[in-house]
């Protein structure tokens, strides 16, 4: 072999190579830090401007892979910290409020050394107000994936508990996920497992012993509310509800063909609606 067709395999071995290196950070790693009494573990994907995704009741964020993935494409570094109760994460789970969880996760932004974008899905849209209510040296914006209007039907929150209960069966299963977390034409069959009944009782009572005031506004900082657009928790009439109250700084967006479970059904969608938003915060 030449020395020049030797050069040439050296160069495509070497490109070779740190194209796996960059794949390789591109992975999602575990991490752990503490609060006090708990330990929070947590996923962390890509580099640039932190985000950290907060999950819906009862469930981790494993499942969000996907959606991590699109936005380290984008340039973040997505943050997945585990609610107590899920996966390495523990603590005390009774006598506790929102803002035990927001300090919580406040502890993983403070680990990684930098303001966040707090995002929550459904139920944790309202620890990321919380965190940003409460921390607000942490937060750079908010953002509400999927979050329910001021006033729900009750048979929706009554969906939740069947959908934790071990006694109901698949098909009960899939008819309340098809009533309140998926749109017509998604496939809810993924969601019949990742159930954690503990952690939804826990959080359930954390926002009995939580004051609404406390939270409601998120802070000051810029929220973008991104809904599903047939999502029985968010209808139509209530698109503008944060809008009129917060102003100017509140975006909405609507991603058609999605509904509750938003983030699980368009990942793609939801992380380019976050990204493109993020991209216009200023520093």
């Amino acid at each position: 072999m030449t020395h020049r067709g030797k050069g040439l395999l050296a160069a495509l071995a070497f490109i070779a190579a740190s194209a796996g290196a960059t794949a390789h950070a591109e992975e999602a790693t575990m991490k752990s830090v503490t609060n006090g009494e708990a330990t929070i573990s947590y996923y962390a994907q890509g580099e640039g401007p932190l985000i950290l995704f907060i999950a819906s009741t009862g469930r981790g964020t494993e499942e969000f892979g996907l959606l991590a993935e699109r936005l380290a494409e984008r340039g973040y570094r997505v943050l997945r910290p585990e609610p107590r109760g899920v996966g390495e994460s523990k603590g005390p789970m009774e006598g506790v409020s929102f803002h035990d969880f927001a300090d919580d996760f406040a502890a993983v932004i403070r680990n990684e050394g930098e303001q966040a974008i707090v995002a929550g899905h459904a139920y944790g849209n309202w620890i990321a107000r919380t965190i940003a209510s409460d921390h607000p040296e942490l937060t750079r914006g908010v953002v509400l994936v999927a979050a329910g209007a001021k006033e729900w039907p009750k048979e929706l929150s009554d969906a939740i508990t069947m959908i934790n209960d071990p006694a109901s069966t698949r098909e009960q299963r899939l008819e309340g996920l098809r009533l309140a977390f998926f749109a017509e034409g998604s496939d809810p069959t993924p969601w019949l497992e990742g159930w954690h009944q503990e952690v939804t009782r826990s959080q359930r009572a954390a926002r009995k012993l939580t004051n609404r005031e406390d939270w409601w506004a998120g802070g000051t900082a810029p929220m973008l509310d991104l809904q599903g657009g047939s999502d029985p928790f968010r209808p139509a009439s209530s698109r503008q509800e944060l809008k009129d109250e917060f102003g100017d700084r509140v975006t909405v967006k609507v991603i058609e063909g999605a509904s509750h479970a938003l983030p699980a059904e368009k990942p793609t969608e939801v992380a380019d609606a976050i990204a493109d938003w993020a991209d216009q915060l200023k520093n």
